[in-house]
């Protein structure tokens, strides 16, 4: 299967030092990119559901966020995976860019990405959680022209060198971050209009949100395909989809339409009284090419 597709991991609800250990585990049997999804908070008393709930296969049942939900800083915790893996891409899936100051963001995602030598994604989002924002006395309906700010702001400090920078939300300069570019490649989520469309123009990359039913993620291919088309990208958009199960069947069936970045969810491959053995299982099943320890 390693011929036709690439199998990915996402993870959420975690604890820090288990997905380290799950990182190096993922390295070893391997797997493409592993991905770690945030919150920043989890407010008291928050109920809305996520834009995915309505009409999508639902992996997590209940609140997406509330007290028993494990919100390790993505950042952090990639860099201590970058330190125990050598081949598998690190990814935030996605880190809620809005929520912080861009110049912050890009010099941590630099740091991480120095770690991670190159293997690092910076997966972004607007963020959906409104009392979040509040919680954190930011403008919840400023938040994706703040997002597109943000990312341009990173992408500018990533090219290394002074630069300024003059916007609705944000006005500096002249700063540097790094004096030498630093490639973070940007991927952004979202299955709406508006966000397949802020991809096609701004990113490297898409993930989906949520779980994605086959056609689902064939109507979405498509119109990420037309949002490319319109506006005239030159450069490939690699894309992410995220299955039910991680099911040879079907990822067969995903990577024969041209959907060859997969992506399983942690708690599916990872998990029981061995979840080495569970990953490598999972691994095995799916065709993956397990690294030697001479190629590590």
């Amino acid at each position: 299967m390693t011929d036709s597709c690439r199998v990915s991991i996402s993870a959420y609800d975690v604890h820090a030092a288990d997905f380290a250990e799950l990182a190096a585990a993922a390295d070893e049997c391997g797997f493409d990119t592993l991905w770690l999804g945030e919150h920043v908070v989890t407010p008291a008393g928050a109920t809305e559901p996520h834009p995915t709930r309505e009409g999508q296969p639902q992996h997590h049942s209940g609140p997406l966020v509330d007290p028993a939900v494990r919100l390790p800083d993505p950042m952090t915790t990639l860099a201590a995976a970058a330190a125990r893996t050598r081949h598998i891409s690190l990814a935030t899936g996605v880190y809620l860019v809005p929520l912080r100051h861009p110049l912050a963001t890009a010099r941590i995602a630099a740091t991480v990405q120095e770690i991670a030598g190159g293997r690092f994604l910076l997966g972004a989002g607007a963020g959906w959680l409104a009392a979040e924002f509040e919680a954190l006395d930011i403008e919840f309906r400023g938040r994706f022209s703040r997002l597109e700010e943000c990312l341009e702001i990173v992408r500018s400090a990533s090219d290394g060198g002074w630069f300024s920078f003059a916007g609705q939300h944000f006005r500096f300069g002249p700063v540097q971050v790094s004096a030498n570019p630093v490639r973070i490649p940007l991927v952004l989520g979202g299955n709406s209009g508006p966000a397949l469309r802020r991809a096609a123009r701004l990113a490297d990359g898409w993930l989906s949100s949520g779980t994605l039913d086959y056609e689902t993620a064939a109507r979405l291919r498509d119109q990420l395909a037309a949002a490319c088309t319109a506006e005239g990208r030159t450069t490939s958009l690699r894309c992410w989809f995220r299955i039910e199960r991680p099911d040879p069947r079907l990822a067969r069936r995903f990577a024969a339409e041209g959907m060859t970045d997969l992506v399983v969810w942690a708690d599916q491959v990872w998990r029981g009284a061995d979840k080495h053995a569970r990953l490598a299982e999972v691994a095995g099943e799916l065709g993956l090419v397990r690294y030697s320890q001479e190629q590590r």
